[in-house]
């Protein structure tokens, strides 16, 4: 796995705020490409680069969990933009999601893909994601958060595909391009 731990310094303006994504769903998932995920145990900070995410995009979007309603695993959707989604699949694996868009949108983006680290449950269980993240804010105070690089060596290029494992959602919601890898 190629990231990069150093020991916890003060926070500058590299920190994603709340307005970043105040955004549809595909934008932020597009734009988190080549961001960093940044996790805070103890006194080490683990920094990972986002390289895949999936965007989805409320209730109308039958393929996310908002458009079969208000549950209680699903009422952070419907909050504010820059909360955690957190849920767990088949029993086993816990996935990352940030919310996003206006409060109600009910649209939320994947964390599919970190540098070294494919698939979402690896993402989780290699940051120890579980759902004590769930509705909390995106910020240090957290320990979980979204940074922008220190820099950038060139422009990235981003290839979209449909989203994986969504042929429940119909085909015209499974054909939707909207999954995002960095090539």
């Amino acid at each position: 796995m190629n990231r990069r731990n150093k020991k916890i310094c003060p926070i500058n303006d590299a920190v994603l705020p709340a307005t970043f994504f105040q955004r549809p769903a595909a934008k932020v998932a597009h734009d988190l490409l080549g961001k960093n995920l940044v996790r805070s145990r103890g006194t080490t900070l683990t920094s990972s680069m986002i390289v895949e995410t999936e965007a989805y995009e409320g209730t109308h979007d039958l393929a996310s969990h908002s458009s079969r309603g208000r549950t209680p695993r699903t009422e952070v959707m419907f909050g504010a933009a820059g909360r955690f989604y957190v849920y767990r699949i088949y029993g086993l694996h816990w996935m990352l999601n940030v919310v996003t868009g206006d409060a109600s949108d009910a649209a939320a983006v994947l964390i599919r893909g970190i540098e070294g680290v494919t698939g979402p449950g690896r993402v989780a269980a290699a940051l120890g994601i579980d759902d004590s993240f769930h509705g909390l804010e995106a910020a240090p105070a957290t320990g979980l958060w979204f940074e922008v690089p220190v820099s950038t060596v060139r422009k990235p290029r981003v290839i979209r595909t449909p989203r994986v494992g969504v042929d429940y959602a119909g085909a015209v919601w499974a054909a939707k391009k909207l999954r995002f890898v960095l090539e």
